[in-house]
């Protein structure tokens, strides 16, 4: 996304015409959730310019708008961080390429160890149904659409709430976080100054530093002990052993990181 972003701001740039960027915002992390504030100041240079368009979805409406209070503070501080990205952001420099290189890099290794485990990992379906409470999810009478596109139990058919929801019941809140420490621990094998290039990004880059704050607070929200008991549920022990000790060595790789 934040690629397409700026291969948008110099399209746009280069016809004249006035970007505005529609983002659809979800409450949890992993659906594109966060401190509004540091969301829109991450953005690229040019990628605001004034002008910005949000919709805020389900259980966000109520805790961010329920209250005349609430709603006034948050659209100051949407307000005051389109001003920021636009007036002050907006005028430094672009990333280094270095950075978006070591991005696109950290990115594709957590893609792969993230999608190895949800579709490429024998037994994760059944896993994912057991260990947490999607079954109970899905019948429950809530929200506009049925939790699965379509009637199976495949992964791929899942909705985003409901898969999102069922890893924050068990405490586990895998799609914040998962990947990332297997991304940190390919990329500092293969540079031995890797620490010092990430430490560096994090200073100069909004983006980079809005990606681990917002992945701080979910790593914070998890609770292994209580995850661990979930995955009692799992009625194969040699399933239940195949998975979670993998979960519980990535969690671990990801705070160590």
């Amino acid at each position: 996304l934040y690629k397409a972003e700026i291969a948008l701001v110099e399209v746009f740039a280069r016809h004249g015409v006035k970007l505005r960027l529609f983002h659809g915002r979800g409450g949890s992390v992993g659906r594109g959730g966060g401190p509004s504030y540091q969301a829109i100041l991450a953005q690229p240079g040019g990628a605001v310019q004034g002008r910005l368009r949000i919709t805020e979805q389900g259980e966000v409406i109520a805790s961010k708008y329920s209250n005349p209070e609430l709603g006034r503070r948050n659209l100051e501080i949407v307000a005051a961080a389109v001003l920021e990205a636009t007036l002050v952001a907006s005028a430094d420099p672009a990333p280094r390429a270095d950075y978006l290189e070591t991005m696109e890099a950290l990115s594709q290794s957590a893609h792969r160890a993230y999608r190895g485990l949800v579709y490429e990992t024998e037994g994760f379906e059944r896993y994912f149904w057991e260990s947490t409470v999607i079954a109970e999810i899905a019948h429950l009478n809530l929200g506009s659409r049925p939790a699965s596109r379509r009637k199976t139990t495949a992964i791929e058919d899942l909705r985003a709430i409901p898969w999102v929801f069922s890893w924050a019941q068990c405490r586990l809140m895998l799609p914040g976080w998962y990947g990332f420490g297997s991304a940190l621990r390919d990329f500092l094998a293969a540079h031995p100054d890797g620490l010092q290039v990430l430490q560096r990004m994090h200073r100069e880059w909004g983006f980079f530093r809005t990606l681990l704050s917002n992945m701080d607070m979910v790593l914070a929200k998890s609770d292994l002990a209580i995850a661990s008991r979930y995955a009692e549920l799992v009625s194969d022990p040699a399933l239940r052993a195949a998975i979670f000790p993998r979960l519980q060595a990535e969690w671990q790789a990801t705070v160590d990181g």
